[in-house]
Order: structure tokens, then C-alpha cells, then sequence
């Protein structure tokens, strides 16, 4: 017979570490955030990333949490996207395409070396991804309207 408060226990406790973990790794990153801020170099990565972020049709304040998702992942880099949402600097039109970018392509680099590692084609499986996110991404963009709803 199962013990159901062992059980329980153990996912408590296993989800409180996954939710340390992710903060160990979130928080530093929040603050480089604002490190960068006030360095100025969230102006040079969004200066940088203009012809992408113009492509997809969000703003320019969208580049160093699409950088922080596409090198990071979702569930650190969602904590930047998060905090920018709360601050302002992403309007509802740009946060809604750089997820629907990031939910296609995240983690490249993470991720690609995984599958790798286990016999993929790295070359293929990146660009799959990010012409797929690429497409998805624009198609959507000419759906959603322009203006701050």
C-alpha cells in the first residue's frame, strides 16, 4: 500500500527544489538585467537585434528577453519576460509574439547539444526550429493588431 503523505512529502519537497533551483538562476539574472540597464546595454542588444525584432513585428524592447529565452530557455528566461511585462516595457502585442517565438525556439543551444549527443543532426533540428518559430511568429504578427489593446 502507498503511504499518500509520503507521496505527497516528496513532491512537495521536490518541487520547492525545482523552484530554489530555477530562483538561483533567475534572480542573478534579473539583476544583470538591471545591471545592463543602467550600463546602457540593453540599448546596444536592442540596437543589435533591431533587424529581428523588426522582422517579428514586436518591439524593440523585446530583444534581450527573446536573447535571454532563445540562449536560456523558457523557465529562466520567463522570469525576464515576466519582470518586463510588470515594468512596462513590453506592450501585450510583443510579449504575446516572443512567447509564440520562444514556445517554438528555446534553449538553442542547451537543447541542440542534447539531442546531438543523441545521434540528432544538430544543423537540421536548429534551423527546423527556427524557421518554424520564424514563420509561426510572422504569420501571426500580420494577425495580431498593431496597437496596444
Amino acid at each position: 500500500m502507498i503511504d499518500m503523505t509520503s507521496v505527497i512529502s516528496e513532491g512537495l519537497i521536490g518541487g520547492l527544489k525545482s523552484v530554489f533551483n530555477i530562483a538561483i538562476i533567475v534572480f542573478p539574472l534579473m539583476i544583470a538585467m538591471e545591471i545592463a540597464k543602467d550600463l546602457k546595454l540593453l540599448d546596444k542588444i536592442s540596437d543589435f537585434c533591431k533587424p529581428l525584432t523588426k522582422w517579428l513585428g514586436v518591439s524593440k524592447e523585446s530583444a534581450f528577453p527573446l536573447a535571454i529565452g532563445l540562449v536560456i530557455g523558457l523557465a529562466y528566461g520567463a522570469g525576464i519576460i515576466i519582470q518586463n511585462a510588470k515594468e512596462g516595457n513590453l506592450d501585450k502585442r510583443s510579449l504575446i509574439l516572443v512567447s509564440i517565438f520562444l514556445v517554438c525556439c528555446h534553449a538553442v543551444i542547451e537543447d541542440t547539444l542534447i539531442f546531438v549527443a543523441v545521434g540528432a543532426n544538430g544543423f537540421l533540428l536548429l534551423t527546423m526550429r527556427l524557421v518554424t518559430a520564424l514563420i509561426l511568429t510572422i504569420i501571426i504578427s500580420k494577425k495580431l493588431p498593431t496597437t496596444n489593446e
